[in-house]
């Protein structure tokens, strides 16, 4: 004979009811479930099995806790509501036989996995905008660190060698005058083979990977990382959130990307060399990601993503780092779900989802383009470091 624990979440004798009765919508009586294993009000399916709270978290321990108990008497005990405590051998017996299965409980390990779910899902659904704290921190720290190192204005842009773009005037626009005068964005048809912008591209490219090293320093969970660890991630991922922080200052009205002083077209990009199997998906990916609309966060969240890349080649910290792009990726999806309504929402993360394999297409062919432009010798030590 053995006594329960006095924690166990049942009614003692003393206690007892008469059987639950509920209402119908036509209005009749309904006699709630009762437990299979002592008649208790139930409260669901457990194990496979309708059954109460009491006798589900009693066969959850004593199988997870693997007691034999013993029958003082012929194992025909009654198990009853009233009686269910006397004896826990006929009771665990009687759990089986209606058909309770062992191999529905979850581990102590799975069951904390799930409770740390279920709270993280109270808190999201608690905080403002659906996000919990921790998400709210990491989206912080990712805006600040765009904001204290990339320049959108491209002021800063200052020591480069100029573009000289060679063009024909166009009917519909007047031959720009004055010395140095350059012709508006899209206003003139360029002549191709010329690597007249090659030289300017690569001192542009050089300037936004030393913005993209420094935004990546700026996050402390990039600073933890061992230095090879550091290398090797931005070697995979620098060109590709290059073309993510290119797209904040892309004009889909005039497909021209406007930094300051200085505007491009896909038209200078055959000027640096770039043929137009990599061109006109480059500028169809700018076209497409800027129709989504994205708020800064976001922005600045597929960034942190793309950084925090496993796949990238002589990664040592790979399950960390794996645990580190789950968790920007869940706290983007978090706040799209809840800063974008219906309609405009609908598919949004996963059309980003699309859009980076796209990215990753483009940084392939756009690697191989630049390591096959004859001359290198305009590329400089950071970008040759990049693509190498």
């Amino acid at each position: 004979m053995s006594v329960s624990s006095p924690s166990d979440p049942e009614s003692s004798p003393g206690t007892q009811r008469g059987p639950h009765v509920t209402e119908r919508e036509d209005g009749e009586p309904e006699e709630e479930k009762v437990c299979a294993v002592c008649g208790d009000r139930a409260t669901g399916y457990h194990f496979h099995v309708m059954t109460c709270e009491g006798c589900k978290g009693f066969f959850r321990r004593s199988i997870n806790k693997g007691v034999h108990f013993t029958c003082p008497f012929a194992r025909s005990c009654p198990v009853t509501k009233a009686k269910r405590r006397q004896c826990q051998a006929c009771r665990l017996q009687k759990c089986l036989d209606v058909g309770m299965r062992k191999d529905m409980i979850m581990s102590e390990e799975a069951l904390g996995r799930r409770r740390a779910l279920r709270r993280q899902r109270r808190l999201a659904r608690e905080q403002p905008g659906g996000l919990t704290a921790e998400q709210q921190d990491l989206i912080g720290i990712l805006i600040a660190a765009h904001q204290r190192t990339f320049d959108s204005s491209f002021s800063q842009f200052a020591h480069y060698r100029p573009a000289v773009r060679l063009y024909i005037p166009s009917p519909r626009s007047p031959s720009p005058s004055g010395p140095g005068a350059q012709p508006e964005c899209g206003a003139e048809d360029v002549l191709p083979d010329v690597f007249s912008m090659l030289p300017h591209f690569a001192d542009l490219s050089t300037f936004m990977i030393q913005q993209v090293i420094k935004f990546a320093k700026e996050i402390p969970a990039f600073r933890g990382l061992p230095i090879d660890d550091q290398i090797s991630l931005l070697k995979g991922a620098t060109l590709e959130i290059c073309q993510i922080q290119f797209n904040t200052v892309f004009n889909a009205e005039t497909n021209a990307w406007e930094c300051g002083q200085h505007c491009y077209t896909i038209q200078d990009g055959a000027l640096a060399g770039f043929q137009q199997i990599y061109l006109e998906p480059l500028l169809k990916f700018h076209i497409s990601l800027k129709k989504l609309r994205l708020h800064e966060a976001e922005y600045v969240l597929l960034q942190a993503m793309l950084l925090f890349s496993p796949d990238h080649a002589s990664v040592a910290q790979r399950d960390f780092i794996d645990q580190l792009q789950e968790k920007v990726a869940l706290t983007l999806k978090s706040y799209i779900d809840h800063q974008h309504p219906m309609p405009e929402g609908r598919f949004l993360y996963a059309k980003l989802l699309l859009l980076l394999t796209e990215l990753q297409t483009l940084k392939v062919e756009n690697t191989r383009q630049i390591l096959h432009i004859q001359d290198l010798s305009s590329m400089t030590p950071l970008l040759s470091e990049i693509i190498s």
